[in-house]
């Protein structure tokens, strides 16, 4: 069992190193989007589906309350909370358009909707994005393995190089701190 559970993080650890070589451009890309979209009163959203939506959830939060340092909160939300909504919208018009409709309804130009999907193929997610393309709100997208249709239609993709579900959304996690603290000490430092 032990022997297992080194396994596990040894794999875990050598997706991360993979993410540190090959993504840097990526997520610089994206905090760039973020910052921009804060500075200038804009909200971040946030979707995904199970631990996806756990994530985005989490990553609201970060924006919200603070990540390292004492600030104002940031505007954003995670799409993934409100039940009323979610069922609402779920029954009366689908489970794929349960990020769509609140994306419509909620966000606007100079806000940014991070879509949050393993495969890169939720539909919801994708309907989402294409909502927010309509709008004129950025997307950024957090995927794994090739990206699936996300890495084409997000505005940014940023694509752990992995195909276990497990470790892409440990990468995710990753990722989304590294966002987060490099949002937060540009906007409270005065950096680009």
């Amino acid at each position: 069992m032990q022997e297992q559970i080194k396994d596990i993080l040894e794999h875990g650890s050598q997706v991360l190193a993979k993410c540190s070589e090959k993504l840097p451009n990526e997520i610089a890309a994206a905090v760039r989007v973020i910052t921009a979209s804060l500075r200038c009163g804009g909200m971040i959203a946030f979707c995904g589906n199970g631990g996806s939506a756990a994530q985005a959830q989490h990553f609201a939060a970060e924006l919200v309350g603070r990540f390292l340092l004492e600030r104002p909160a940031y505007q954003a939300i995670a799409l993934t909370t409100d039940t009323s909504i979610l069922t609402a919208v779920g029954n009366d018009y689908g489970f794929e358009e349960v990020f769509a409709r609140q994306v419509e309804g909620l966000l606007k130009q100079n806000d940014v909707l991070v879509a949050l999907s393993t495969s890169g193929n939720s539909e919801n997610c994708l309907r989402a994005v294409q909502k927010a393309e309509e709008l004129k709100v950025k997307t950024i997208g957090l995927s794994g393995g090739d990206g699936g249709k996300l890495n084409n239609l997000a505005d940014h993709c940023i694509t752990v190089p992995s195909y276990d579900t497990p470790q892409i959304q440990e990468a995710h996690l990753a990722i989304g701190h590294a966002i987060c603290q490099v949002v937060e000490q540009a906007l409270t430092q005065g950096e680009d």
